[in-house]
């Protein structure tokens, strides 16, 4: 997708509209560290990075991802849409070797929070961020009670999209909105659940975790013509008629733009996702995210009804 000069200006004062924050273990691959950690402990760990530290990483599952969010700033370099930043339990000292592979790369990260062994989640608010991906299920978890958006980066073998728009796709219940729908599904089955949407079709739904996120991506593709945004958007949910009514007019009282909509009525989700071409597709049902990350890369969202307990 080539610059386009009508760019509606973003506000200079407010920073970047997206900030995301990720962990070491999503961006790259550390299986190796890893296994030096569990066989040598944290002394003979700390040492291997050391000595390896001008050894270059392997790009991770969430690595396209950052260079697609990072090149939505390329579009209008004195006003930046995406700010990365980066989260790990490494300590300083470290964490060198993760910030020599980001400079190999040529990655535009210049902040960066090393914890030495504690939740990285904290600093969240003070770096502004909307997101956190993460590879540790309990991080993300800790992350998601706070009220943020976050996913757990999960492993996949797929082919990753290279055309030049960075797409995200999103479930509905317990991602975007809130799980209330879901309950009462789980709790009285597909009829009654159908029928109660049915009959509250004009009472918006509540916000789920991603609601500000989505709200962050609706700014920044504001500022582009439809036809020349460099971000799409998707709603990949299994509900059908008809309780997409309900969907349809919160996201219109809400002012968010979804680009794509996808009602499957139960229908699996993997070859929608890969037809959509999603760089990243969030989901709470881990029986959704282990199809779909067969396809694309995938976040499960371990948050509402499905994931208690």
């Amino acid at each position: 997708m080539q610059l386009v000069d009508n760019i509606m200006p973003l506000d200079p004062g407010a920073g970047a509209p997206l900030v995301v924050a990720i962990s070491s273990g999503a961006m790259f691959r550390l299986e190796e560290s890893n296994r030096v950690f569990e066989e040598r402990g944290l002394e003979g760990y700390a040492e291997y990075q050391v000595q390896h530290e001008n050894v270059v990483l392997s790009p991770g599952v969430a690595f396209p991802l950052v260079e697609k969010l990072l090149a939505l700033n390329k579009h209008n370099a004195a006003l930046p849409a995406v700010e990365v930043v980066l989260l790990s339990r490494n300590s300083a000292d470290t964490g060198l070797r993760i910030f020599n592979s980001i400079e190999h790369f040529g990655l535009d990260i210049q902040r960066a929070a090393f914890t030495g062994g504690h939740a990285p989640h904290r600093y969240m608010a003070a770096f502004g961020a909307q997101l956190f991906l993460s590879t540790n299920t309990e991080y993300v978890r800790r992350a998601l009670a706070a009220g943020y958006a976050a996913a757990q980066i999960l492993p996949s073998t797929a082919e990753t999209y290279t055309g030049p728009q960075l797409r995200i796709a999103f479930d509905g219940d317990a991602v975007i909105f809130g799980d209330e729908s879901e309950q009462l599904y789980q709790q009285a089955g597909l009829e009654v659940f159908a029928q109660s949407e049915k009959d509250a079709a004009e009472k918006p739904l509540s916000g789920g975790p991603f609601r500000p996120l989505l709200e962050a991506l609706q700014k920044i593709q504001s500022a582009y013509p439809p036809k020349e945004c460099p971000l799409r958007t998707a709603l990949v949910t299994a509900r059908g008629a008809p309780a997409h009514k309900r969907v349809i007019l919160t996201l219109r009282q809400w002012g968010v733009r979804i680009d794509e909509a996808l009602f499957l009525g139960g229908k699996t989700k993997a070859e929608f996702l890969r037809a959509f071409g999603a760089d990243i597709f969030f989901d709470d049902q881990m029986v959704h995210c282990d199809e779909a990350s067969k396809m694309v890369t995938t976040g499960h969202v371990p948050n509402g009804i499905i994931n208690r307990g």
